[in-house]
């Protein structure tokens, strides 16, 4: 399936569209009573993406029928300045009105391995399974510049393959502990949204974008829903080598 692409001036005109999109989908929903599932990650991109979102939004959206998730998070306590929940909840949750059981979030603070069997039995009790796999209405995803997506570094392609729902994994550098959705859970969802910005990510985007041997290497280049559209939101630093 071919990507779909669309550049952006700066990081924060990225972030306005996709927040305007966003909301959309989300209205839809709470117009039809239906749930919808939302996968979110971490990174610089989206956190302007939540202030957005609070700002802009918050206050004129009906959170009744949003159910969020994380893609990935780091092995620390809630309160911790690395969490991806902590972020999320600073810069977004705390000045939205959502159900406290619509958020569920990766206890970062326990047992990883055991974290990673309680949180996959947590998204089979409350996502829409497709594919024998869960499938989320959006994952939104971040890609770092070695070309990890999630916390699927490079070296640890399995995780791409793994028929478990969630897995642990370890930062290759810091060898800080991870927990983490499996590929097959990414790629089973209904829309993907990559947000990738930074002159330091081009390099990648250029290998990913040309479809050439060494884009192999990277696990971003591996993400493609197989149930719907996967969207790359890129701003101009990061867009510069595309041809």
């Amino acid at each position: 399936m071919k990507r779909k692409v669309k550049i952006f001036r700066t990081p924060h005109n990225l972030a306005e569209y996709f927040a305007k999109e966003l909301f959309k989908k989300i209205n839809a929903a709470a117009k039809n009573k239906e749930p919808i599932n939302i996968a979110l990650s971490g990174g610089s991109t989206p956190k302007i993406l939540f202030s957005i979102m609070a700002e802009k939004y918050g206050s004129s959206t009906s959170w009744n029928y949003v159910h969020l998730f994380w893609v990935d998070e780091r092995c620390v306590p809630p309160g911790d300045a690395e969490s991806n929940f902590g972020m999320a909840k600073k810069l977004l949750l705390d000045r939205i009105n959502i159900p406290q059981k619509h958020i569920h979030r990766m206890r970062g603070e326990d047992d990883p391995v055991k974290e990673a069997e309680r949180y996959s039995r947590e998204i089979m009790q409350k996502v829409t399974v497709k594919n024998s796999f869960p499938s989320f209405d959006i994952i939104i995803l971040g890609m770092g510049d070695d070309g990890h997506t999630a916390s699927i570094f490079p070296g640890n392609e399995r995780l791409l393959h793994s028929d478990k729902l969630c897995e642990t994994a370890v930062h290759p550098s810091s060898l800080q502990k991870r927990i983490t959705l499996t590929g097959k859970v990414i790629n089973n969802s209904k829309e993907i949204f990559f947000l990738v910005t930074g002159i330091n990510k081009s390099p990648v985007i250029e290998q990913i974008f040309s479809n050439n041997k060494n884009s192999a290497m990277f696990p971003s280049s591996y993400i493609n829903s197989i149930n719907g559209k996967t969207m790359w939101l890129l701003d101009e630093e990061a867009a510069k080598n595309i041809k």
